[in-house]
């Protein structure tokens, strides 16, 4: 373990160039609300005399690609409020013209020219919100967390998926737009007492790919970071919003084939069901559902899995969505003890049907967020009924640091009782260290299962630390599974060893060793190239009983960023895999499974992605080199051809050629994804996405028609379509062996959103 220890040292020795004081910056950028003196019409004229006198926040910054000055683009922002609405005027001076995405709400906003505010409302840098609209009146809300992550990784702490009833509108000129917003307090979770709350506001500029803020955030860190928010400093603090519930009836109907059943089955259905937000507080929310339906989700995205273990699916249904961080963010991504998915859902992604969901989020006090999240399964031919349970809780400590815990229970229920010997727990606590100044990470914890009839290595811990500068960022992490380490309700990966010969898998317990070192030089100047990143990881997977190597990659690479979002990147990895069984890649039975033994490989991996500003745009992902004892050809590209701003037509194709040699054979994979997306108003769109992958033999058609003809509320019809397709994939040329239908349905649903 001296390689740690040294990096270790590295990354506390290593300065970075200094910016604004996060501790201090409330200070520095402050904004007076006070009561509106007039009713406010939301209509993007600013007409009304509250305006006039309103304080203004102006002189923003550029936080991307550069920072440290002041931005060109005039941006000023305004606020008030009533007893029911917190209200934003934005007027954007822009002659660059309007850059946009589509007219669908969250419709690749950060792709698009648009305003936001980020909101902190109890002041914490711990949770936020943030609302935002693209000059064509286009909306995008989110929750934040206090850990959006650094620029460039992949952050965890923004969630657009949420979505809730506010009100914009937007007028356009020759030299500039204007945004005013309406936010109901019944939308917001805050603290009755306070009279500051965190702000920030962002511009997003496609004519040059850059984001601006009001209070200065460093280039490292994304614009939503609620470090770096400035001070709303309230006349009189908000008082609660009076009778804060919502209540969201659906009634659908489907038809359906199964053709896999002999003879074929048709059903006709109608279901009826409720969801509801009930404000227990200002600051706490209990969410419920009642025989949900997620008949109107699209679809999952197929992808060709060239990996031994399963890989995991991103969760669509919006009842899980909404401050999901509470309940996911423990573990880490190879073992997360709680993963929606588990629930109401089989392995294939086919539905399970629920009774009922109890969820119950938000701030007991100003440093404590709690979760609780109680939900039924009924029971069907193939599955007992289940109930699944959630407590977590996390708890503000040192400014930004958290000490959090969960319980999760599964429990399988029989004529409505529960079933003593069929369930699965666990327990958790963990220690989440964050400086104040964001650059310092670390991160500590303990996972504890129960299972019947298990009482040994049954655990999983973890721990590690992460430096995050302006120039330099580094991790090191390690975390150990042991054999007997279940998650019922989570998604756990790598721990199950299929053996092609005896047909069934294997538990084997590791440890996983994680090191990364990035450097980025950002161009000071607005240049055609934006920045320099240079990145080296080390992972190392060993077993628990031996300490023999599974895995051990080191990845070296090279990735330039120019304006545009261009980018062009080049990897190279050395890879050292071991099968503890033999294992197999191909799907012809006369094909032999590789043999269990250590296989090391090299491979090269080269990425361009096109300007994002244009109209047609595209991305070529190349993967050439080894691939256990044979070789892998790899090519991967999107297409896409935007009209602004009502239409996306896009396709993703990707090819794969592996091949082993004799007698261990060969595999050619397909995959392609047409999706047409057209915004025929911001009010009424249509999705068609086609899928066909040869490695799950499926073709798969799913169009989509919404209509929101009240605010929150829509009307869907949906068609999907799934045929069997099996093709000779080992042959040089394409060949259908076999065609035919799955199943089919169609599906039309109406929900409508009561404000009470």
């Amino acid at each position: 373990m001296k390689y740690p220890f040294y990096l270790l040292l590295f990354l506390l020795a290593h300065t970075t160039y200094a910016h604004t004081d996060p501790g201090t910056i409330q200070e520095e950028y402050q904004l007076n609300i006070k009561r509106a003196q007039d009713k406010i019409k939301i209509d993007g004229l600013l007409e009304e005399s509250t305006w006039q006198d309103a304080a203004i926040a102006t002189n923003f910054w550029i936080n991307f690609p550069s920072d440290g000055a002041q931005s060109k683009l005039q941006t000023e922002v305004k606020m008030t409020y009533d007893d029911n609405f917190l209200y934003i005027a934005a007027k954007c001076f822009d002659d660059n013209g309007a850059i946009v995405q589509s007219l669908k709400r969250d419709g690749g906003f950060w792709s698009s020219d648009g305003f936001a505010i980020v909101l902190d409302p109890v002041n914490q840098k711990t949770n936020g919100f943030t609302f935002g609209v693209s000059p064509y009146g286009v909306q995008m809300e989110a929750t934040v967390t206090g850990n959006t992550g650094a620029r460039g990784t992949r952050g965890s702490g923004i969630s657009d998926d949420w979505d809730h009833k506010w009100f914009a509108k937007t007028t356009r000129s020759s030299d500039h737009w204007i945004a005013e917003i309406a936010i109901p307090f019944k939308t917001l979770r805050y603290d009755e007492t306070k009279k500051i709350w965190g702000v920030n506001f962002v511009r997003s500029e496609m004519s040059d790919n850059s984001y601006h803020v009001w209070s200065p955030i460093p280039v490292q860190f994304r614009s939503l970071d609620l470090n770096y928010t400035g001070a709303l400093i309230w006349d009189q603090a908000p008082k609660k919003a009076k009778g804060n519930i919502t209540a969201i009836p659906y009634i659908s109907g489907n038809h359906s084939k199964d053709f896999e059943e002999i003879p074929t089955i048709t059903d006709n259905g109608f279901s009826v069901g409720l969801d509801a937000k009930v404000a227990v507080t200002s600051s706490l929310n209990l969410d419920i559902t009642v025989n949900p339906d997620f008949s109107q989700v699209e679809v999952d995205e197929q992808v060709t899995n060239l990996t031994r273990f399963n890989i995991r699916l991103p969760e669509q249904r919006l009842f899980f969505l909404e401050n999901r961080d509470i309940f996911e963010n423990f573990g880490n991504t190879p073992a997360r003890p709680f993963f929606s998915r588990r629930i109401g859902l089989d392995e294939d992604g086919n539905s399970i049907p629920i009774v009922y969901g109890l969820r119950l989020t938000g701030n007991a006090t100003k440093n404590l967020r709690v979760g609780l999240l109680n939900m039924q399964t009924r029971a069907s031919d193939d599955f007992l009924a289940q109930n699944y349970s959630t407590a977590t809780f996390h708890q503000n400590v040192f400014g930004r640091s958290t000490v959090k815990g969960f319980i999760t229970n599964r429990q399988a229920m029989q004529n409505g009782e529960f079933q003593g010997d069929d369930y699965g727990r666990n327990a958790g606590l963990e220690f989440n260290y964050q400086s104040n100044n964001n650059k310092w990470l670390a991160w500590t914890g303990y996972n504890h299962s129960f299972k019947p009839d298990i009482s040994d290595e049954n655990y999983y811990y973890k721990i590690g630390v992460r430096r995050q500068g302006r120039n330099f960022t580094g991790t090191i992490n390690w975390y150990q599974v042991r054999e007997n380490f279940f998650l019922d309700m989570g998604f756990l990966d790598r721990i199950d060893h299929y053996d092609a010969v005896r047909d069934t898998s294997i538990r084997v317990g590791y440890g996983s060793f994680f090191t990364d070192l990035n450097y980025t030089i950002y161009s000071k100047a607005q240049k055609d190239l934006n920045s320099q990143t240079f990145s080296a990881t080390y992972n190392r997977l060993v077993r628990n009983d031996n300490h023999d190597a599974l895995s051990q990659s080191i990845r070296v690479r090279y990735r330039l960023s120019f304006r545009g979002r261009k980018s062009l990147s080049f990897e190279y990895n050395n890879e050292e895999n071991t099968l503890l069984f033999p294992f197999t890649f191909t799907a012809d039975e006369a094909d032999e499974p590789l043999p269990a033994q250590t296989y090391n490989t090299n491979a090269l991996r080269i990425q361009y992605r096109s300007d994002g500003r244009k109209a047609f745009g595209y991305e070529i992902t190349t993967n050439l080199g080894g691939f256990y004892s044979g070789t892998r050809t790899g090519l991967e590209v999107a297409l896409s051809y935007r009209v602004q701003p009502w239409g996306t037509f896009g396709t993703s194709f990707a090819y794969n050629n592996l091949q082993f040699g004799d007698p261990f054979g060969e595999r050619i994979l397909y995959s392609i994804s047409p999706k047409v997306e057209i915004s025929f108003s911001n009010n009424l769109f249509w999705t068609t996405f086609l899928q066909y992958n040869t490695q799950a033999e499926n073709f798969n058609i799913n169009s989509r028609i919404q209509w929101r003809f009240a605010p929150m509320s829509d009307v869907f019809l949906v068609y999907t379509d799934n045929y069997l397709v099996q093709t000779d994939d080992t042959s040089d040329s394409f060949r259908i062996s076999e065609f035919g239908p799955k199943n089919r349905a169609l599906v039309f649903k109406v929900n409508y959103w009561f404000s009470l």
